[in-house]
């Protein structure tokens, strides 16, 4: 049993492509490797070029690989179906063609994965965090959710590249009850969980608790941590999620409310083998802490025990 760290643009503000003030993608890559990453994700499509010579150049050049590519978009809507499945197809298509990472053993599947986050939905980006106030779909729409997911899925198989699905607050897939849902209605052999320790703990779930629950299904891992100061203000307010993390409400690991060393007593109790990725989502327009940032988590987690 073994894990490595990895990195992802959102903990230098990179989670809107749409978003002006993004730092370039050669910039993100040149600090991942700095932070002494060996690999990073893609980030939301669109934000890194879907070209094999210019990513890989710019890859070889920082020393790393690619751990995962993300769809992070409406899935709920039928409109937007055919677009999530284009944006499926490119990535696979990209994230198959570039050097591999090394397969540990006991990981369940080879990276890279296709991590899926449903996202772009007022009513519930506006009540992320609040279990009780926030909207939940009739079982028609759900139904038609799922659908969607599962054609992602499906595509993602074709390419060889496993699908997870991430939990997100803010997203129709984000509460216990909506995590419990999916697990019945996507089967395993379709695709697995990718379950992130701060998403979790924001939207009322302990997190130790949740990887072992669901442990046969956990293909993939993200860490952060909390600010429980900023955290609890941002709940007090009518605020979109992104705007509380541009508040602060993740900080770098081990200066929050999570305890890692009870984490990653869990990971070793349920064998997880494989990648971990740390983010710290925050305003682009703060990027320039990002390093310092991303240096302090892994300095933490590598002084409890976690590999880079």
């Amino acid at each position: 049993m073994s894990m490595n760290i990895c990195g992802a643009p959102c903990c230098w503000g990179v989670d809107d492509v749409k978003n002006p003030y993004l730092p370039p993608w050669q910039r993100v890559l040149k600090e991942a490797g700095q932070a002494g990453y060996r690999a990073i994700e893609l980030g939301p499509y669109g934000y890194l070029p879907i070209d094999v010579e210019t990513v890989s150049e710019e890859l070889k050049k920082n020393g790393l690989a690619i751990v995962a590519g993300t769809i992070f978009d409406d899935l709920l809507s039928e409109e937007n179906y055919e677009n999530v499945l284009r944006q499926t197809e490119e990535i696979c298509s990209l994230v198959t063609k570039l050097p591999p990472l090394p397969v540990h053993e006991g990981q369940h599947f080879a990276a890279p994965y296709m991590t899926i986050m449903d996202w772009g939905h007022d009513e519930r980006d506006y009540a992320a965090g609040h279990p009780d106030k926030a909207p939940r779909l009739s079982e028609e729409k759900w139904a038609a959710m799922m659908g969607h997911i599962r054609g992602i899925c499906e595509k993602a198989n074709e390419y060889g590249v496993r699908p997870v699905i991430h939990p997100h607050a803010g997203g129709y897939i984000e509460f216990a009850d909506e995590i419990e849902a999916v697990v019945r209605d996507i089967p395993y052999e379709l695709a697995g969980l990718c379950l992130d320790t701060g998403h979790l703990y924001y939207s009322g779930m302990d997190p130790a608790e949740w990887l072992k629950k669901y442990a046969d299904r956990l293909d993939y891992v993200h860490f952060k941590d909390v600010d429980e100061k900023v955290y609890r203000e941002v709940l007090g307010k009518h605020i979109r999620f992104f705007e509380g993390c541009g508040k602060g409400a993740m900080c770098p690991i081990g200066k929050g409310a999570l305890d890692y060393p009870e984490i990653k007593q869990t990971l070793e109790d349920i064998q997880y083998s494989g990648y971990i990725t740390i983010e710290q989502e925050r305003d682009p327009r703060n990027s320039d802490t990002s390093l310092r940032d991303v240096k302090a988590s892994v300095t933490y987690l590598k002084s409890v025990g976690y590999e880079i």
